[in-house]
């Protein structure tokens, strides 16, 4: 059903998933317009998806407010990954996903494991991704916003991981979408790649993006408005960050304990950021950023 202000998306929950490419072009085909602001940005009702036997999510229900930050968190394989592709409007499913976005750009989708066309350089390929949008956004804002300026004419097989990374963020934010979909933005990534990352995030949301970020990491977590505890199937557990931290579900075991490489603080990021932006001009930063 679609109604004059969003768009409303009900499917078969064992529907055959569509690859064609690129995604992130068919993730913005999402919604339409609306006026009122009040609206929640996102409405998830009662969505489910099945492989097979196998029960990935089961009746997820959740809204997303206009300029926020949700963390969607998770033990590997609890269906974050299923259900931000079901968001994006990428992978068929049962229930409901409505969108109320406004603007020339609606949806970023940053999966998991970007990949980029071989050859291309970060320059041409945040090109050809501009050309699939409406409103001629800016790679120039994109690459700045990100910290890529000065790795601009490098290929894309040459970029370390932390430094693919960002280009899949860069690529996600063009156009200035409404809503930010991120899968794991900082996995594998070490302390100063990481910090960057954030700090970019938290840009985006700054300027006024809402983004849900799929996570397992406490720091993505600790940033949020809201974290949500994606376990089984379903969503078992959410709240401010605080009280997340408080709740006692099985899957919360282990989730906030110490970070890999030691907690990020507010007093570290800048020189962490830094650290990045020179890593992009060809300096040796902590191995290759992973």
């Amino acid at each position: 059903m679609t109604t004059s202000d969003s768009t409303q998306r009900t499917a078969d929950p064992t529907g055959t998933d569509s690859q064609s490419p690129p995604e992130q072009a068919r993730a913005d085909e999402t919604s339409t317009e609306v006026s009122d602001a009040r609206t929640p940005l996102l409405t998830v009702d009662g969505v489910s998806r099945s492989f097979g036997d196998l029960r990935v999510l089961d009746d997820v229900s959740f809204v997303v407010e206009r300029s926020s930050v949700v963390a969607l968190a998770g033990p590997n394989g609890s269906g974050k990954s299923t259900l931000l592709r079901i968001v994006a409007g990428l992978t068929e499913n049962g229930g409901t996903v409505t969108l109320a976005a406004s603007g020339p750009r609606r949806v970023g989708y940053l999966p998991q494991s970007p990949a980029f066309r071989p050859g291309f350089t970060v320059d041409e390929t945040l090109s050809f991704y501009a050309a699939l949008l409406p409103g001629d956004p800016s790679v120039e804002a994109a690459l700045e916003r990100v910290g890529l300026s000065a790795a601009r004419d490098r290929r894309v097989e040459d970029l370390s991981g932390g430094m693919r990374r960002l280009l899949g963020l860069a690529q996600a934010s063009l156009g200035d979408p409404a809503l930010l979909l991120l899968d794991e933005p900082t996995s594998d990534l070490d302390p100063r790649m990481t910090a960057h990352v954030f700090a970019v995030v938290d840009e985006l949301a700054a300027a006024g993006a809402s983004v849900v970020l799929a996570t397992h990491d406490p720091r993505g977590v600790d940033r949020s408005d809201v974290a949500m505890l994606l376990a089984d199937g379903r969503i078992v557990a959410r709240g401010p960050p605080a009280e997340f931290r408080d709740g006692d579900h099985d899957a919360l075991a282990g989730l906030f304990e110490a970070a890999p490489g030691g907690a990020v603080t507010e007093a570290g990021v800048a020189p962490m950021v830094g650290a990045a932006a020179r890593q992009a001009e060809g300096d040796e930063v902590g191995g290759d950023g992973r």
